[in-house]
């Protein structure tokens, strides 16, 4: 297995950022986005993606629409899900209205000028590619839908369009890092119990009994584990950088009433 941290990612239009193994490949888009480049204002600002938010509606329909321009599809060919922190993948042929948002977090399409895509702040959004079978795939990997297998869901979805796993290509995106995910013991039990092995996804906290969890090292490890040979991660941190992210963790410490989410998206070019 490959395993590449890129130094800086590399930014696209609309403030967006991009993975260098899936911009190497000819027939696919993709963007993780940040804050920058909406219409948002205050907490939101100011590309914010999230239709679960209190954000105005029309701020986030105009958002979503710049974000589908710069994946080169039209304004509601960008689709996202109703995120449960589940591993149910959704198999997606055409636009769906966003009231009928799928309960799922993962989809997976072979279908060209549809961009799928998973909202995030915090967790880990995954991008997948298998750019010879054109099969993509996208996953919202907090810790609870990369623990009961969201990953491993989402490839075998994806295979069933005719992905062949080993070609398939994984990019994680902005998601919170180990310096700034501090967890209960309750969480490290409960990560021991299921193998002695993820102790090594956790280092001590300044505060006694609590630990740091590194939740990119254990969504790579799920995909190594998965047979997935080529994974990049662009680490950054979502809580870190309040200047391009927005964060939950981040404004649940500030006690703010709400907060934005990103949109991080594939699709197969025309």
């Amino acid at each position: 297995m490959t395993i590449t941290t890129a130094p800086s990612a590399p930014e696209v239009v609309a403030g967006a950022l991009q993975a260098s193994s899936l911009a190497a490949l000819g027939n696919i888009r993709h963007a993780f986005f940040t804050r920058a480049g909406g219409v948002s204002h205050g907490l939101y600002a100011s590309l914010n993606g999230g239709p679960g938010s209190h954000d105005a509606p029309a701020n986030v329909a105009e958002n979503r629409a710049r974000m589908a321009a710069a994946l080169g599809v039209a304004r509601d060919a960008l689709i996202t899900a109703y995120q449960i922190h589940s591993p149910d993948v959704v198999t997606a042929e055409r636009p769906w209205p966003p009231h009928e948002r799928p309960r799922v977090d993962a989809i997976v399409t072979r279908t060209s000028g549809l961009a799928i895509g998973v909202t995030t702040a915090d967790c880990g959004p995954v991008l997948f590619a298998d750019a010879q079978a054109s099969v993509v795939g996208a996953a919202h990997a907090g810790w609870r839908g990369a623990f009961t297998g969201v990953l491993e869901a989402t490839i075998a979805a994806m295979e069933r369009l005719g992905a062949d796993r080993p070609r398939i290509v994984a990019a994680l995106g902005p998601m919170i890092r180990q310096a700034n995910y501090e967890v209960g013991p309750e969480f490290v039990v409960r990560f021991e119990a299921a193998t002695a092995e993820n102790a090594r996804f956790f280092r001590p906290s300044a505060r006694a009994d609590h630990a740091l969890f590194d939740l990119p090292g254990y969504i790579a490890a799920r995909l190594l584990a998965a047979g997935i040979t080529a994974v990049e991660d662009l680490g950054v941190c979502t809580y870190a950088d309040e200047t391009r992210f927005f964060s939950f963790r981040r404004t649940t410490h500030r006690q703010e009433p709400d907060y934005g989410r990103h949109i991080n998206a594939i699709a197969l070019q025309n």
